[in-house]
């Protein structure tokens, strides 16, 4: 019979073995680069969880996205626009790279359901990313994290005319079905009915763990560079802070409000704020 014989040497070849074979687990120390992703500073940043509309005015070419979340500078982060050519929003284990590619596609005319499609066939995350494409048409598609972890419960998204909107780590379905309700029913431009999309979401919850950043970003035809881009980047209360900077706010992106009152009902919610971090 033949006995095996555990030597030093031999104790080594099968740890080496089993780190080429399964991978080595990261130490208290290390990151691990699965759970990590960059934005489009370069900066390494961790899961985006938000919810965010993008939208589109066939008729005049005026593109935009909003979104809010418990992320600092969400609004530097995810949206991608371009007037004329559409919308863009990368979410929840974003890829930067993602963003300017689809805004080519885009320009090059190529329906949001082919982009899609382009996007992930080769994306080994794929089923952990959220993704949202409007053309300038608003034509649309939608990408939802499948293999989210349960701390990104609740997430999901909804199309209607010329938008679509999604979000993840929500309180509940409600704060994407009021950010529908909320663009399909406001009176204003473009512009008026994404920050009312933005405000009725945050009224129903929005991101569970909190309220951060927000930002709106609205570009427009013939127009170099974003036509409106609105940001609060750290703040207790994101949403009620960036509605305020935009109903104090001069620009022809807004529309002509009766009684200088915004087309939203209601501003969002007083709650117990979660303090900025630092």
């Amino acid at each position: 019979m033949f006995a095996w014989r555990i030597t030093p040497s031999l104790l080594a070849l099968c740890v080496l073995l089993s780190c080429i074979v399964v991978g080595c687990a990261p130490t208290a120390n290390e990151p691990n680069l699965a759970e990590v992703t960059h934005d489009r500073r370069g900066d390494r940043q961790s899961v985006i969880a938000t919810f965010s509309i993008v939208a589109v005015d066939p008729e005049s070419g005026v593109c935009g996205a909003a979104v809010a979340s418990k992320y600092p500078a969400v609004g530097e982060v995810v949206p991608y626009v371009r007037g004329g050519v559409g919308a863009f929003c990368t979410q929840h284990y974003h890829n930067p790279d993602f963003g300017p590619r689809t805004l080519e596609m885009l320009a090059e005319g190529k329906p949001p359901s082919e982009i899609l499609f382009e996007l992930t066939r080769d994306d080994p995350r794929a089923d952990t990313r959220q993704l949202a494409i409007i053309d300038h048409r608003g034509r649309t598609a939608q990408l939802n994290p499948i293999a989210a972890p349960e701390r990104s419960l609740w997430w999901g998204g909804m199309s209607g005319r010329f938008y679509a909107c999604q979000g993840n780590t929500l309180v509940g379905r409600d704060v994407v079905t009021a950010m529908a309700a909320a663009y399909e029913t406001t009176e204003g431009t473009l512009a008026d009915r994404l920050m009312a999309a933005l405000v009725a979401g945050d009224r129903k919850g929005g991101d569970h763990r909190g309220r951060l950043a927000a930002g709106i970003v609205v570009d427009k035809p013939e127009v170099d560079g974003d036509w409106l881009n609105l940001q609060v980047d750290k703040s207790d209360d994101a949403v009620r802070d960036l509605a305020n900077k935009y109903v104090e706010l001069e620009h022809e992106a807004k529309g002509e409000w009766e009684n200088d009152q915004p087309p939203w009902q209601e501003m969002p919610v007083e709650r117990e704020t979660v303090p900025a971090e630092n």
